[in-house]
């Protein structure tokens, strides 16, 4: 027999697993003898109570033969000579379009702007220490996308628009910990993801696919709205050349504004997309854990905690957004002259910060100031708070910031807490550089989460700006059953640039299922 159980331990317990044996006879009413083997199936932290719990799922063999879950591998094709189909991007959505294309037998092309990982460090380092972005290379472009240096949060509520587990199998084959496939919030972290990255595409190139770095898209060649390729420049050598064919999966990201600006100028139908908007807030990570866990120290058993906040202000939502246990704000400007903030948390998740993107959703009549932009109103807006933001921290990568009571008191803070934001921080009234609708709305959500989490609002957390890369400002819109720009055959828009995903899970499935209609369409 076998059957499914749930048990719940103390940390301490969960701790001990030669114990498990023990605490799943008692739950299935049978001896420690009679269970030949067990897979634990999810797992999960209770803090809603005064005493800490995790929630284990099992699936318990009882007198019968034990078999351990496997981890599924996919079956890759050798498709060096098959039918190419061209993906531009190389994020989460770019590299599983990459590895489906191959299971159904075709070759896909991947062009990315940026570099490699390894070679991406370089200047990722020149960003945090000197202040220098370079606009093709940076947190935002290059191999694995924005999330391979920001994070790798796996958790996502979008499991009907694809193939969840299929995703984060993936990512064992090619090196995360087989942990992802059992936490209720599974994360790999960012010092391991570049490696994971890496192995993904040994993969593709293993099987015949391409991969082209430091080459960028800059045109779109089409023939009776029927699209035939695209024209590329190598960034090393400035050539420019193109490369054919009949289906192309966009999936440039949410930063790409070269790209949104190249199909407003071909008029390929583009949309203006609300988004949301706000700062990052750092509070010592100790402060969380006890507001979370109801305790002064959260021991050795349980990790760093996190929290999730949501507060409606007349209409408009205030809410946490990627929070970074034991993690680090990092700067994610994607070109000079603006100052934009983002977080991520290695594996172990070891830092001393906690922090959190803490946003007010827009709707599109707040950019009527930028209505002359059309469909880029959105995006303008954007970034003519990061603009703001760059002249506020004094004309370099320092971000403007504030201390958290001074921010709702208004008042300019004489200093500055320890924080982790490399590139510095200037202590300016946030009012200055946030649309007033902005930090309105942040002000007040601020003082129901003071309510709601008792210590949250305090003296001893930062907030630094800006938080603006939640999503794309722009969509571009598709038909909803192939997937496909209804102006343009053969075109594919993809992933959260084109408005359809919110992070690395989505993404991903976003470029499964956008592979699969362009193999679809070819037929």
């Amino acid at each position: 027999m076998v059957v499914k159980t749930e048990i719940v331990l103390l940390p301490e317990q969960v701790a001990n697993e030669n114990e498990y044996r023990h605490y799943l006879s008692k739950a299935c009413s049978t001896s420690t003898d009679s269970i030949t083997g067990f897979n634990l199936l999810k797992r999960s932290i209770d803090a809603r109570g005064k005493q800490v719990k995790y929630r284990l799922l099992f699936e318990v063999f009882i007198n019968e033969p034990f078999s351990e879950k496997p981890v599924p591998q996919r079956a890759y094709k050798n498709v060096a000579i098959a039918k190419p189909i061209l993906i531009a991007g190389c994020g989460p959505a770019g590299l599983f379009a990459a590895i489906r294309l191959i299971e159904l037998g075709h070759k896909p092309i991947l062009i990315e702007r940026g570099k490699d990982v390894k070679s991406r460090r370089r200047d990722l380092a020149d960003i945090n220490k000197k202040g220098i972005v370079n606009p093709e290379s940076n947190y935002c472009f290059g191999e694995g996308g924005a999330g391979t240096y920001s994070d790798g949060k796996l958790y996502t509520r979008s499991d009907k628009r694809g193939n969840v587990q299929r995703v984060l199998e993936t990512f064992v084959e090619h090196g995360a910990e087989k942990n992802i496939l059992i936490d209720a919030h599974p994360h790999i972290g960012t010092n391991k993801l570049p490696n994971i990255i890496s192995s993904m595409r040994q993969q593709i190139i293993a099987c015949g696919g391409e991969i082209l770095f430091n080459t960028k898209l800059v045109d779109i060649i089409s023939e009776q709205n029927n699209l035939k390729g695209i024209r590329v420049r190598n960034l090393i050598n400035e050539a420019e050349y193109n490369l054919l064919s009949d289906a192309l999966i966009l999936a440039t990201g949410h930063s790409a504004r070269d790209i949104f600006e190249l199909l407003q100028q071909k008029n390929i139908l583009i949309e203006a997309k609300p988004f949301a908007l706000g700062v990052r807030i750092e509070h010592p990570q100790t402060l969380i854990d006890r507001i979370q866990y109801h305790c002064d120290n959260r021991g050795e058993f349980l990790p760093p905690s996190s929290y999730s906040l949501v507060h409606n202000e007349n209409d408009r939502g205030v809410y946490s957004f990627c929070m970074c246990p034991g993690g680090i704000i990092a700067p994610a400007a994607t070109s000079p002259g603006e100052v934009v903030v983002n977080g991520w948390s290695p594996s172990k998740r070891n830092n001393p910060f906690g922090n959190s993107g803490m946003v007010v959703g827009l709707g599109l009549n707040d950019f009527k100031p930028f209505e002359k932009s059309k469909e880029l109103s959105a995006l303008h807006y954007q970034h003519a708070v990061e603009t703001k933001a760059f002249e506020a921290g004094g004309k370099s990568l320092a971000a403007p910031a504030q201390r958290m009571m001074d921010f709702v008191n208004k008042k300019k803070s004489t200093d500055l807490p320890a924080n982790s934001y490399m590139p510095g921080v200037n202590s300016i009234m946030l009012d200055d550089v946030l649309p007033k609708i902005i930090s309105d709305a942040l002000r007040n959500g601020l003082k129901v989460f003071g309510e709601k989490m008792k210590g949250y609002l305090t003296n001893e957390a930062i907030l630094v700006g800006v938080e603006s890369r939640t999503s794309s400002p722009v969509r571009i819109p598709r038909e909803k059953e192939n997937c496909m720009h209804p102006q343009l055959k053969g075109f594919f828009p993809c992933g959260e640039g084109a408005g359809y995903a919110g992070g690395i899970v989505s993404a991903a499935m976003d470029g499964e299922r956008c592979a699969e209609k362009a193999v679809e369409f070819l037929k």
